[in-house]
C-alpha cells in the first residue's frame, strides 16, 4: 500500500503545497546507500485519534507523512542503513484500549521503540506496558507529575525503560499566576477537576494546583472530582458563585469545558479570568464556544512563535506550522510540534544505538539524549528529574480576529518563564 495513503493524507494533497513540498524535499538530505538486507526497524506510535481526546491527535497524520518521507531511504545505524517502519495505533480515547494497542505493538509487531502522547489517559497505560516488558518508550503531552506519581515513580528514582518530555505543574502554575497578576482580581480561584488522572493530579492538595497557587497567594475552591462528560455543572457553578471566584482554572476535557462555560454564562457566572489547560488548547475546541471564547487563556507549549528548529528537517516552528496549514487547510495546533519532536528524539536515539537489536542499548541511548528539537532542547542526559526532560512553557489568550482567515488567534501574553519565546500581546480581562 502507498506510504502516504496509509497516513490519511493523499499524495496529491501533500505535494500540492509549496510548504509541504519542502517536507518532501528534506528527504534529499538523507544519504541513500543500499539499504541493508536486514530486519526492519519499527517505531510504534500511540495516540487518541478518535473519541473525546481526538483533537490531541488531529495533526498526527500530517507529522507521520513528513517523517515517513524523510526516512523513506532508511535510517543509518552504526554505518548500516535499515528500512524504517512507523506503526500507528488509535486509542479511541480509552485507557484500556491504549494498553491493548501497546501490547499489540510489543508482542505482535515487535517494535524497537514506542512513542506515545496526549494526556495521562493515553500516556500512562502505554508507558506501564512498556515498563513491564522492558520496551523503550518516549512519551509527551502530559505534565510530568501525573506521568510520574500515578505510575508509582519518584523524581529521584524514575523508571527503567520509559522516558518523558514536557513541563510540570510548577511551570503551568507559574505561567497562570504570571498572567493573573496582570489583572485586578480578589485572587479567588475556582478549580475544575475531573475524576481522571489529570484532574486528580491537578486537584491534589499537596502536589497539585491548590498548594502551588496558595504559595502565590491565590485561594482555590475545588469543584470536587466530577465525572467526565457531565451534562450539568450547576452545582459546581453555584459553589464558585458563593465563593466569589473571579478566576477559573483546571484541566477538563474539551466537551466538559464547553458545557461548563456555556452553562456558566447562562447562569450569570462571569469570572474576570479563565485559564484552562487541556480543554482550550485547540482551535476547533475554541471555535465551538463561539464568541464566548474571546480572551480565554491557556498554557502555550508550542507555537509558530517558538524560536526552535526541527533536527530532522531544519524547519523552524513557523515553517512547520505553515506546512501543516498548507497541507490540510487547517489552523496550526500545538501538538504538531511535540508529535514531531517525539519522532526527532526516537530517530536520534535509533541512530546512536550501539546494537539496535538490544533493548538495553536503546535505553542507554535515550539516557544520553541531549537534542535540540522544534520544541526546544530534550535533555535526559542532564536532567534533575530522572527520566524526565522539561521543555519551556508560556501563556496566551485566544482573541477574536476581525476578518481573518480563522475565527481566533492564540496570542502569547506571558513569557516570564521563557524569555526566549517572544510575547506578541498583552493580557486582557474577560469581557
Amino acid at each position: 500500500m502507498d506510504r502516504l495513503a496509509r497516513t490519511g493524507i493523499s499524495r496529491r494533497t501533500l505535494m500540492a503545497s509549496g510548504a509541504s513540498a519542502g517536507l518532501v524535499a528534506l528527504s534529499g538530505r538523507i544519504s541513500s546507500p543500499a539499504v541493508a538486507q536486514a530486519r526492519t526497524i519499527r517505531i510504534g506510535h500511540v495516540s487518541p485519534q478518535s473519541g473525546a481526546l481526538a483533537l490531541f491527535g488531529e495533526s498526527d497524520q500530517f507529522v507521520l507523512a513528513g517523517i515517513r518521507d524523510a526516512f523513506k531511504n532508511g535510517i543509518t545505524v552504526a554505518g548500516r542503513t535499515y528500512p524504517l517502519e512507523i506503526i500507528s495505533k488509535d486509542t479511541q480515547s480509552s485507557p484500556n484500549r491504549a494498553a491493548e494497542v501497546a501490547n499489540e505493538l510489543i508482542s505482535g509487531d515487535k517494535v524497537d521503540i514506542v512513542v506515545v502522547a496526549s494526556g495521562p489517559e493515553t500516556v500512562n497505560p502505554v508507558s506501564d506496558q512498556c515498563e513491564l516488558n522492558g520496551v523503550p518508550c518516549i512519551s509527551s503531552i502530559c505534565p510530568w507529575q501525573p506521568w510520574m506519581f500515578a505510575r508509582g515513580g519518584a523524581p529521584e528514582k524514575g523508571f527503567d525503560s520509559t522516558f518523558h518530555f514536557f513541563w510540570g505543574f510548577e511551570d503551568i502554575m507559574a505561567v497562570f499566576s504570571d498572567m493573573w497578576d496582570l489583572i485586578p482580581t480578589n485572587r479567588k480561584v475556582g478549580g475544575i477537576f475531573p475524576n481522571d488522572e489529570d484532574g486528580r493530579a491537578w486537584g491534589d492538595p499537596v502536589t497539585g494546583a491548590p498548594a502551588r497557587l496558595k504559595a502565590r497567594e491565590y485561594a482555590v475552591t475545588s469543584s470536587g472530582f466530577y465525572k467526565g462528560l457531565s451534562d450539568d455543572f450547576t452545582a459546581i457553578i453555584s459553589n464558585f458563585k458563593r465563593a466569589d471566584c473571579q478566576i477559573i482554572t483546571g484541566a477538563p476535557i474539551p466537551p466538559d469545558f464547553t458545557t461548563f462555560w456555556t452553562q456558566a454564562r447562562q447562569q450569570g457566572f462571569r469570572p474576570k479570568v479563565a485559564s484552562v489547560a487541556k480543554a482550550i488548547l485547540f482551535p476547533a475546541a475554541v471555535e465551538a464556544l463561539g464568541d464566548a471564547a474571546h480572551n480565554l487563556s491557556s498554557e502555550v507549549w508550542w507555537s509558530p512563535h517558538h524560536p526552535f528548529r526541527s533536527s530532522v528537517s531544519g524547519f523552524s516552528a513557523d515553517k512547520l506550522a505553515a506546512a501543516y496549514t498548507s497541507a490540510t487547510g487547517k489552523q496550526w495546533t500545538q501538538p504538531i510540534g511535540f508529535i514531531h519532536a517525539m519522532f526527532e528524539t526516537a530517530t536520534d536515539v535509533i541512530k546512536r544505538t550501539a546494537d539496535i537489536g538490544d533493548r538495553k542499548a536503546v535505553i542507554a541511548a535515550i539516557r544520553e539524549t541531549s537534542l535540540d528539537t522544534v520544541v526546544g532542547k530534550v535533555d535526559w542526559k542532564n536532567t534533575s528529574i530522572r527520566n524526565v526532560a522539561k521543555t519551556p512553557l508560556v501563556g496566551g489568550q485566544w482573541r477574536l480576529t476581525k476578518g481573518g482567515k480563522y475565527k481566533y488567534d492564540l496570542v502569547i501574553t506571558s513569557n516570564a518563564t521563557a524569555l526566549n519565546i517572544k510575547a506578541n500581546g498583552e493580557m486582557q480581562p474577560l469581557a
